[in-house]
């Protein structure tokens, strides 16, 4: 299967299942097709406000398997389906990326090549704002090459 067709068959999938999934309250962040011996893995990873919990995955899992029954967006060939969260690993690409990591720290690479590591304060629909070792930083969209939540071990609640 060339790119181009990988493509457009990710888009035909999201197209289906976009509107179901979304009654569920769920976005799909990312489809992925593989190549696995004679079948083919099909990933899908799904978000939603507050997180994804094994719950959601169990429900979009059932809606994924009955809307993709019900077309003929995989073909004849057999498939693996596999359902996850999204992934701390993933770039912060969309509004709601930011949204739903607010409080979580950020490294960030500027279009000016400049590396900004702070915390999300709050966010919008055109940019964030940053804690940046105690100072308020502006981040607009247009600006960010990259974005990645960073991990963070034995963070020190702030409330103690």
């Amino acid at each position: 299967m060339t790119g181009s067709s990988q493509d457009a068959v990710r888009e035909q999938i999201e197209a289906v299942l976009v509107d179901p999934l979304g009654v569920l309250g769920l976005d799909i962040e990312a489809i992925e097709i593989t190549p696995a011996g004679k079948r083919r893995v099909l990933r899908i990873a799904v978000d939603t406000d507050g997180g994804v919990t094994l719950d959601d995955v169990a429900e979009a899992t059932r809606e994924i398997n009955r809307v993709l029954d019900d077309s003929d967006v995989m073909g004849e060939h057999p498939y693996t389906l596999e359902v996850t969260s999204r992934g701390v690993d993933r770039p912060l690409t969309l509004p709601r990326h930011w949204r739903r990591n607010q409080d979580r720290l950020v490294k960030v690479t500027l279009s000016d090549d400049t590396v900004v590591t702070g915390r999300i304060l709050e966010s919008d629909e055109d940019g964030a704002v940053l804690d940046e070792a105690g100072s308020r930083r502006e981040i607009p969209y247009p600006e960010v090459v990259k974005a990645l939540v960073q991990i963070e071990f034995n963070r020190k609640n702030e409330e103690s």
